[in-house]
C-alpha cells in the first residue's frame, strides 16, 4: 500500500505499464490499461505516459526482461515519475526488484483496488472487509515497508539474539488478520440474522449486480428514490443498500445494489467481501446490469458471471439490464446486443428511458414466485386479512357470517401460513388448477435460469 512505506513526497506522477505474453492480446492489454488508467485517475494520481510490453515468456526477476525492465525504468525517470504501476500482479519479490531498480514507488493492479476500496469504505462493516484484505495483501510484502526489519532484539538480560523486527510486525499483522476475521464473523451472524428477520415477512428479494460504474446505484435510486451515492468513477460506492419497491400488483419488491466488479478483481477482496456478495447468492433473483455504452460490454458480462459462479449465484434467475442506451452511439452495436440477449431491458437511468418496461418485467419475475388462492378466512383473524395485504395483492372479498372469502395472490413462500384456509383448487400464475388434495408446498428455491 502506499500508506506503509515511508517516502519523502506524496505520489504525484505515475508511468503505467501493461505486459501481455500472447500477440493476438494486444487489444484486450490496451484495454485493461485504459482501466488501469481509470483506477489510478480515481486515487487522484496523475498518469504521465501509459507503456504496453510484448515479452515472450515470464522472467523470475522482473516479469519481463531485464534489458525492457531497465528501458522502462529511465523512461519513467526522464519523465521525472514518481511512481511505476503494473496492470499485472507482481509477486513481492518482483514488487522489491522494481523497487531497488527504479528507486521509485511500485504497485500492481491489486494494491490500487485495495487502495480505492481502503479510501471509499464508509461504513464499519466495509472498513473490517477492507482492512481484511490490505493485511493480507500486505503480509508477504513488508520488507518493502521498513529499513530496520532486519534489527534483532536481545532476550532476557540483552543476550543471545531475539526476535527480528520483522518476525515481530508480521507476527502483530497476524494477530490483526485474526482479530479482523473474528470481526467479520460477527457481521456475518448479524447480517444473517436480518435476513431471517426479512424471510419472516416473506418479501421477494432482488440483488442488483454488475461492473463497476455501470449504474447500479442510479438505478437503484431511480426505481426506489433511495438517497445513495451516485459518481461516475470506479467503486463510488461499496456498501449494500437495500430498499423496497411498490410493483404495478401492489407485490412489494425488496431491491439490493452491491459492490461491483472488476476484471482482475484482487481474490482477497472476494474472500473479504462475501459477507455482502452473499446477498447476491441468497436473493430470490438478481439484476444483472451492463454498461450499453461500453465496448467491453460483453468481458464485463462475463467476468461478472465468473464472480457470481465462484458465490454460488450463477444459478439465479437472472434479468438482464442493458443501462446508458442514451449514450450508445451505434445503434448496430446495441441490435447485436439485443440478439444476443433477447429478454433484456434496455433503460437509461439518468433520463427514465424504459423504467416502465422494467417495472413491468420485475412484476413478471415476482409473480414466478407467487400463486393464486381462494380463502375462508375466520372474521377473528384481522392479522391475516393484514398480512395479506401487505405480502399479497386482493382481488375479490366476500363477508359471510364468521368468514370471509377472499381471491389473492400471494408469495409462494407464504402458502404455509394460509394453508389452513385453503377453500378452493390453487391456481398458479399460469391458471393451471391444482386440487388442493394433490398440493404440495412449493419451495423457496429460484433457481431456473432464465
Amino acid at each position: 500500500m502506499f500508506e506503509i512505506k515511508a517516502k519523502d513526497k506524496v505520489v504525484e506522477r505515475a508511468l503505467l505499464v501493461g505486459a501481455y505474453l500472447e500477440a493476438d492480446k494486444k487489444a484486450d492489454a490496451q484495454s485493461l490499461l485504459a482501466e488501469l488508467e481509470e483506477l489510478v485517475d480515481t486515487l487522484g494520481i496523475p498518469v504521465v505516459e501509459r507503456m504496453l510490453v510484448h515479452h515472450r515468456e515470464q522472467h523470475a526477476r522482473y516479469l519481463i526482461g531485464s534489458g525492457k525492465a531497465q528501458e522502462i525504468v529511465d523512461l519513467a525517470k526522464k519523465l521525472d515519475c514518481d511512481v511505476l504501476v503494473f496492470d499485472n500482479e507482481l509477486s513481492p519479490s518482483q514488487q522489491r526488484n522494481w523497487e531497488e531498480l527504479a528507486g521509485m514507488t511500485v504497485a500492481d493492479r491489486h494494491e490500487i483496488i485495495l487502495d480505492i476500496f481502503g479510501a471509499r469504505a464508509q461504513t464499519r462493516e466495509a472498513r473490517i472487509q477492507v482492512d481484511l484484505a490490505r493485511m493480507e495483501y500486505s503480509l508477504p510484502r513488508l520488507t518493502r515497508a521498513w529499513s530496520h526489519l532486519g534489527q534483532q532484539g536481545g532476550g532476557i538480560g540483552a543476550k543471545g539474539e531475539g526476535e527480528s523486527q520483522l518476525e515481530q510486525d508480521k507476527r502483530k499483522i497476524r494477530l490483526q488478520i485474526d482479530r479482523l476475521k473474528r470481526e467479520l464473523e460477527t457481521v456475518r451472524r448479524a447480517r444473517a440474522t436480518q435476513r431471517k428477520d426479512r424471510k419472516r415477512a416473506p418479501v421477494p428479494n432482488a440483488a442488483i449486480v454488475g461492473y463497476t460504474n455501470v449504474g447500479k446505484s442510479s438505478l437503484l435510486r431511480r426505481l426506489t428514490g433511495a438517497d445513495v451515492l451516485i459518481e461516475n468513477k470506479l467503486f463510488a460506492t461499496l456498501d449494500t443498500t437495500t430498499r423496497k419497491i411498490a410493483l404495478p400488483n401492489k407485490q412489494p419488491l425488496l431491491l439490493t445494489d452491491t459492490v461491483g466488479f472488476v476484471r482482475k478483481l484482487p481474490h482477497q477482496l472476494v474472500e473479504a467481501f462475501n459477507a455482502t456478495l452473499e446477498e447476491a447468492a441468497l436473493s430470490d433473483f438478481l439484476i444483472h446490469v451492463l454498461d450499453a455504452s461500453q465496448p467491453e460490454v460483453m468481458e464485463f458480462y462475463n467476468t461478472t458471471m465468473s464472480v457470481l459462479t465462484d458465490l454460488g449465484a450463477d444459478t439465479r434467475q437472472m434479468l438482464v439490464v442493458f443501462n446508458k442506451v442514451d449514450k450508445v452511439s451505434d445503434p448496430s452495436a446495441l441490435f447485436a446486443l439485443r440478439r444476443h440477449f433477447p429478454d433484456a431491458v434496455s433503460v437509461s437511468a439518468l433520463s427514465g428511458e424504459g423504467m416502465d418496461e422494467l417495472v413491468g418485467r420485475l412484476s413478471e419475475f415476482v409473480a414466478r414466485g407467487s400463486i393464486t388462492v381462494e380463502l375462508r378466512l375466520p372474521s377473528a383473524r384481522a392479522d391475516l386479512l393484514a398480512r395479506l395485504h401487505r405480502e399479497g395483492t386482493i382481488h375479490e372479498v366476500n363477508y359471510d357470517n364468521d368468514f370471509t372469502s377472499i381471491v389473492a395472490t400471494i408469495p409462494a413462500r407464504s402458502l404455509e401460513v394460509f394453508a389452513a384456509f385453503l377453500a378452493l383448487p390453487v391456481c398458479d400464475p399460469l391458471d393451471e388448477v391444482v386440487p388442493a388434495s394433490t398440493l404440495h408446498l412449493p419451495t423457496t428455491d429460484q433457481s431456473r435460469s432464465v
